[in-house]
């Protein structure tokens, strides 16, 4: 049996290859590009009044969060008003809460950092794909020079029992207890929160292999737009953190974090051209019979 010093030399003689690279266009990993791409050029500046309608819209203050319907077929588009600011985003199925977004599949059947063309994939027992990004426009931060990119699947919502824990503090607004009062008026409760894609947060692993968090890069003018797969409850909290260029564990006032905060601005449009969507069609879930090895049970006579 080879040694941990020698099978260490053996993989470094190789690049791994991903785990979930497809092999086939016909894996729902792929996207159609040319129906995405035109989904998203009703929402530029010279098509977006004649491409989209606008059904919804509204600003999240800081330091607070709100629930919204998202409808199949409709686009989504998160934004930074009035400068950098991380969300906090949650989706659920709305006609099935028990369908939810899971971020650690997300971050391996993409990347760890998500963006144009990647999809947010629901829980099991569905595991389908429940909204895709189709327009980015920090796209080009790409990678910095610590290795920090955008728009966070490796870490998680900040919450007040972490807090409690750690720090000895008695907080009650973090972006768990946000997204706790903005689900409520659904029916939906604490339990239903779950780990979030935070948007425009900038976050990485150092040598250490520790998570670290950068100064978000967003300014008044960006957004980021993902199309509904299938009808969406989405609740976005605006972290208390604002753009955590002045966030740091135990050495910060949390209230002091105030002159970095900002709001987030949410958009839901229809699409206009019916015939653009002819060839979409809502994904179905995992095509898995759901036994588990379990025999049907033998009733006696």
């Amino acid at each position: 049996m080879a040694s941990h010093s020698e099978q260490k030399a053996r993989n470094e003689e190789k690049v791994p290859t991903p785990a979930y690279l497809p092999t086939s266009t016909d894996s729902p990993l792929y996207v159609n590009r040319k129906l995405y791409n035109s989904i998203a050029e009703t929402g530029t500046k010279e098509n977006i009044q004649k491409g989209r309608v606008l059904v919804d819209k509204f600003i999240i203050p800081i330091r607070s969060a709100k629930a919204w319907k998202v409808p199949a077929g409709h686009v989504c588009r998160l934004s930074t008003p009035e400068g950098p600011q991380v969300g906090d985003l949650n989706l659920w199925n709305l006609n099935n809460p028990r369908e939810r977004f899971w971020a650690a599949r997300t971050r391996q059947l993409h990347q760890c950092h998500v963006s144009t063309y990647d999809r947010l994939w629901s829980s099991l027992p569905f595991l389908r794909p429940m909204a895709t990004i189709i327009s980015d426009t920090l796209t080009d931060y790409g990678t910095d020079k610590w290795g920090g990119r955008c728009h966070d699947l490796l870490g998680t919502r900040c919450d007040p029992y972490v807090d409690a824990l750690l720090a000895g503090n008695q907080m009650d607004f973090h972006c768990h207890s946000n997204l706790t009062r903005a689900v409520m008026p659904f029916g939906l409760t604490e339990y239903d929160v779950h780990d979030v894609l935070n948007v425009f947060q900038v976050t990485g692993l150092n040598e250490k292999e520790q998570y670290f968090m950068e100064t978000c890069p967003s300014t008044s003018v960006d957004h980021f737009e993902f199309f509904a797969e299938i009808d969406l409850l989405c609740a976005l909290s605006a972290c208390p953190g604002g753009d955590l260029s002045l966030w740091g564990w135990g050495e910060t006032d949390e209230d002091s974090q105030v002159k970095c905060c900002r709001p987030l601005g949410v958009e839901v449009y229809k699409i206009v051209d019916e015939e653009l969507l002819k060839d979409w069609k809502e994904p179905e879930v995992a095509p898995y019979y759901g036994n588990h090895g379990l025999k049907t049970p033998v009733f006696e006579k």
